[in-house]
């Protein structure tokens, strides 16, 4: 029997490759981005049901998932893709740039899953997938806003995973290391604006697009990623996945370094040792 499979941010990348991965296998994909020009790559495919969606927009939302319910009745798995990264010196970020991170890679997939529960609940055994990173784990300069904000959702995950246990509702909280997708040249493209002449970090600007575009370093496709994960899914793994280069290697930083020694060398790393004070 198909599944039911909503994803989010299904324009590129680990969203697109995840949407074909499941569509080869027979489910019944509603396939969401915010442009239907980013969505043409199904227009002929009969499994695959295209919808325009903007996860900030809770009237869009509601419209979304008034559709679902029509037409389907249920979700078998949702998959919380759809993310935003603004990369930069925290302390030169906009408030607005701060508040965006936010509502899309945090707010966002707890008002998708809150409009999803009832098509969930449906199910009798519905799986949710949300997409942090292992940014969320290890800290490095110049990503501030987008690891806190993946810290932040893994931290909600842990909650709904223990919140919606009750209702047969497993939740998984995958953690990807570096996955081949455009999220480097959208994150470089945001950080031009951050590099002006009054920057006090402009010493090491290249340092920073150097961060912006570190998850395209060596990275695992975005195919074998959708691969793993719906395989992990299949088996009941859980609840924190982690698939990509990198996304065993940081975490243990993290966990076995002792702090100063970490600081030292992502400073290094990212050329805060040649800052002059003053």
């Amino acid at each position: 029997m198909s599944r039911v499979v909503l994803i989010t941010g299904c324009s590129t990348g680990i969203g697109r490759a995840l949407t074909e991965a499941c569509l080869s296998r027979g489910d019944l994909v509603i396939a969401t981005a915010r442009k239907a020009s980013a969505l043409e790559y199904l227009a002929d495919i009969e499994n695959a049901t295209r919808l325009i969606l903007d996860v900030n927009n809770d009237e869009n939302l509601r419209d979304v998932f008034s559709k679902v319910t029509e037409d389907f009745g249920s979700i078998d798995l949702l998959i919380n893709n759809a993310g935003y990264a603004a990369m930069g010196p925290v302390v030169e970020l906009q408030t607005d740039e701060l508040q965006q991170q936010f509502a899309t890679n945090v707010f966002a997939p707890v008002a998708v899953t809150r409009h999803a529960l009832p098509l969930l609940k449906a199910s009798g055994g519905a799986v949710v997938v949300n997409v942090g990173s292992v940014s969320g784990i290890l800290t490095t300069p110049f990503s501030g806003a987008y690891c806190a904000t993946k810290a932040a959702l893994h931290s909600l995950s842990d909650a709904m995973r223990m919140e919606l246990a009750p209702f047969n509702i497993r939740v998984l909280t995958v953690q990807p290391g570096a996955i081949q997708s455009s999220f480097g040249d959208n994150s470089l493209a945001g950080v031009e604006h951050l590099l002006t002449e009054d920057s006090a970090y402009r010493a090491v600007e290249d340092k920073i697009r150097e961060r912006a575009v570190a998850s395209q370093q060596n990275p695992t496709t975005a195919n074998d990623f959708a691969k793993e994960l719906l395989e992990h899914i299949d088996k009941g793994s859980g609840p924190v996945i982690r698939i990509g280069n990198g996304s065993t290697a940081l975490p243990a930083m993290k966990r076995w370094l002792p702090l100063r020694l970490l600081d030292r060398i992502l400073g290094k790393k990212f050329g805060l040792d040649k800052i002059k004070a003053g």
